[in-house]
């Protein structure tokens, strides 16, 4: 598997469909496997953040959550095959465990968030075996911990917020005895209903970013990581 430096950060070559075909492949190993999703946002918190860096260098799988990323790598002669977005990978691979009998837990949100995710989910894909929810708002790791290790899914997906996320699977990942731990970000407030997503016609033109700006405008700070992304990845290397 081919991989793609961004400014210190490797991100693998891979489409979507490659990327559900090797988490299938990791659920047959027996060595628990870290998924991560870094976009523009996380390549520049990992330029001050070495653990963070770390982490997502030495997942089992980095797919590229970032359109401008594409862009980016293309310009630079190493081209990324696609975007492939956390949350759309998650739904793929909530779709191939309904078809192979996978057990699925969901972490993260406010209260109630994954429950109301857990129901849009199954409605979606009737059959699917969500085993256990929990809140991403706990106050004791423990609390998580035993709730994910009493429920033994084959998958866990994680939506703790970036940067908490990675590190929080990365400590706990063998402890947890879940051979397929995956970061999610905000995708159980989309999935649950608690926020939309961007019409399809913007996510066909790549600016969901935009959508986010005017739905939640208190995003502003975060939306400046693109500029500073560009300026890591490209800027930098011609001035």
């Amino acid at each position: 598997m081919k991989t793609i430096d961004l400014s210190g950060v490797k991100v693998d070559n891979v489409s979507m469909a490659e990327a559900v075909g090797i988490v299938e492949g990791f659920l047959g190993a027996p060595a628990p496997h870290l998924i991560v999703t870094p976009n523009p946002e996380i390549i520049v918190s990992a330029q001050k953040d070495e653990e963070l860096k770390r982490i997502v260098n030495s997942a089992s799988l980095r797919v590229p959550d970032g359109i401008s990323m594409v862009v980016v790598s293309r310009i630079l002669g190493t081209p990324l095959k696609e975007r492939v977005t956390g949350i759309d990978l998650m739904l793929k691979l909530i779709e191939q465990c309904g078809k192979q009998g996978r057990k699925i837990f969901l972490l993260g949100g406010k209260p109630g968030i994954a429950q109301a995710a857990a129901a849009r989910l199954l409605e979606k894909f009737p059959g699917i075996n969500i085993v256990g929810t929990y809140h991403g708002y706990f106050k004791e790791d423990s609390e998580a911990i035993k709730a994910v290790k009493d429920a033994g899914p084959d998958v866990l997906f994680a939506g703790l917020g970036a940067g908490r996320q990675e590190k929080w699977l990365e400590r706990y990942h063998g402890e947890l005895r879940v051979p397929v731990a995956m970061v999610i970000g905000g995708s159980l407030d989309v999935i649950s209903g608690q926020k939309r997503r961007a019409p399809k016609w913007m996510q066909r033109m790549y600016i969901e970013w935009l959508y986010r700006l005017f739905t939640e405008p208190e995003r502003w700070k975060r939306q400046l990581a693109l500029p500073k992304f560009l300026y890591l990845t490209l800027l930098k290397k011609v001035i």
